[in-house]
């Protein structure tokens, strides 16, 4: 006898499902299909998958419904996975920079289907200008007039199309990359050291510091000042924000001072915070820092000590306590493991609580406790890089060769896709120093001896993309 559930019963047992399952369900009958569709369904799953879409509908991202966002996305996602090497268009942009070049996405996070959006970068193209380009067809789209003096740092905001620089006399300026004239421009009263500009519940900052370990933030677009920290009575050596900015992580990789963890709302609404929330997280000589991609309170470090180069790996959970009145931050440790292989330099974290690293001969994931999951070997090329992900792992190996992994669906292991070979030849002293990616491209910012710096991309073809 068939059982009918009305939709009520329905929505609840279909809210314990994962995605997939979702879509299997859904075929059952017209009935189950429609609760199976439901907007209120997936939007948690498209807000789980893709953090800015706490911030938009779907109309906005190019579908009707929510359901239709997740297949359409998912599927963009994983064409470069399905792609072969005949699929991409290879391209080199030439950059004249010298020994600061700097590149980064600023196009955002829609939907490109259907040609509803494009691969943009902005990079430092000469000492004093920066320029965006289309990826897609390799042309410049914007260039800004010649600067005073020499541009140091470059940032990105993609949620707002801007980018941020500061140069050799500590002036910092927005641009929106339209315009010739920048958006706001502000001389420092300090070196500034790092440069990040995020999107926070708060609205967009900039966070920068100096060589005293000063944290200074400035709201955009007017680059007012908004507060400053001293964090370390040295240099600060990385700022890394949480997937949705509700965390700020500084570092300082020295023996006896302890990486602090700041709530992001402490430093934005002074007038509701008497100071900044922070903690210490016990963890000496940080040399890698990853939040956990679709989760907005798990960080991974990794320090090395020791003769025989002993890599540590942490996992903490931040989360935010009240004790009497008083609210604090606690990181808890939720695993450790330490490894002993040979030159461990090169790490990433995915979403599946998998840690990825590799010797100069093999990539290796362990998950989250040191269990190991997969070693993937290579015999006759040097690994010099790893670009890590919640869909792609790229690794760069020494000859420039591009090999391309993808992570399975419902599992935390990952399978080959193709290698992109070099087009060109490479001297051997050869130095990439950026690899980055997005759902069509892979660009990575390489420099060949004493010859001049170049953006090399890898861009999937207009008819595999739609």
């Amino acid at each position: 006898m068939e059982i009918h559930l009305p939709p009520e019963q329905l929505m609840k047992l279909f809210s314990y499902l994962d995605a997939f399952s979702l879509l299997q369900v859904a075929q059952v009958n017209k009935s189950w299909n429609a609760v199976a569709s439901s907007d209120v369904l997936w939007r948690k799953f498209c807000q789980k998958r893709w953090l800015f879409c706490d911030k938009v509908n779907p109309h906005l991202l190019g579908t009707e419904t929510w359901k239709q966002f997740y297949v359409y996305r998912t599927w963009q996602e994983h064409t470069k996975s399905r792609a072969k090497p005949r699929d991409f268009t290879y391209r080199e942009i030439p950059v004249d920079f010298g020994v600061q070049a700097n590149a980064c996405y600023i196009s955002g996070c829609g939907l490109t289907r259907n040609g509803q959006g494009k691969s943009v970068v902005c990079m430092v193209s000469s000492m004093t200008k920066i320029s965006t380009w289309d990826i897609q067809e390799g042309v410049m789209t914007w260039e800004s007039p010649e600067q005073p003096t020499r541009i140091l740092l470059l940032t990105t905001l993609p949620e707002m199309h801007i980018a941020v620089t500061v140069d050799l006399e500590s002036t910092i300026k927005l641009w929106d990359c339209q315009n010739w004239e920048a958006l706001a421009s502000k001389r420092l009263l300090f070196n500034c050291k790092l440069l990040k500009a995020v999107d926070t519940q708060d609205g967009p900052i900039v966070l920068t510091s100096d060589i005293s370990g000063n944290l200074y933030i400035f709201s955009i677009p007017e680059l007012c000042f908004m507060c400053t920290i001293n964090v370390f009575p040295y240099c600060i050596d990385g700022i890394y924000c949480s997937p949705q900015k509700k965390w700020v992580f500084v570092n300082k990789k020295h023996q006896h001072i302890f990486p602090k963890v700041f709530l992001m709302s402490s430093l934005l609404r002074t007038s509701e915070f008497s100071a900044p929330v922070s903690t210490n997280l016990n963890f000496s000589l940080c040399e890698k820092v990853f939040w956990t991609p679709r989760r907005e309170d798990r960080i991974t470090l990794m320090s090395k000590s020791g003769p025989k180069g002993t890599t540590k790996f942490i996992t903490c959970n931040m989360t935010l306590e009240n004790i009497g009145n008083q609210l604090s931050v606690k990181g808890y440790v939720v695993a450790m493991f330490w490894l002993r292989e040979d030159c461990l330099e090169c790490m990433g974290v995915s979403d599946k609580d998998v840690i990825v690293c590799s010797t100069l001969s093999s990539l290796l994931l362990f998950s989250m406790n040191g269990l190991h999951l997969q070693t993937f070997p290579y015999y006759s090329e040097e690994i010099l890089s790893l670009w890590v992900d919640p869909v792609h792992v790229i690794v760069t190996l020494h000859d420039g060769t591009l090999e391309v992994y993808a992570w399975e669906e419902r599992t935390p292991r990952l399978r080959r896709c193709y290698g992109l070979q070099n087009q060109r030849y490479l001297p051997p002293e050869s130095i990439f120093n950026q690899t980055l990616c997005d759902n069509m491209s892979i660009i990575q910012l390489i420099t060949s001896g004493s010859n001049p710096w170049f953006l090399r991309t890898y861009t999937l073809k207009s008819d595999l993309e739609n």
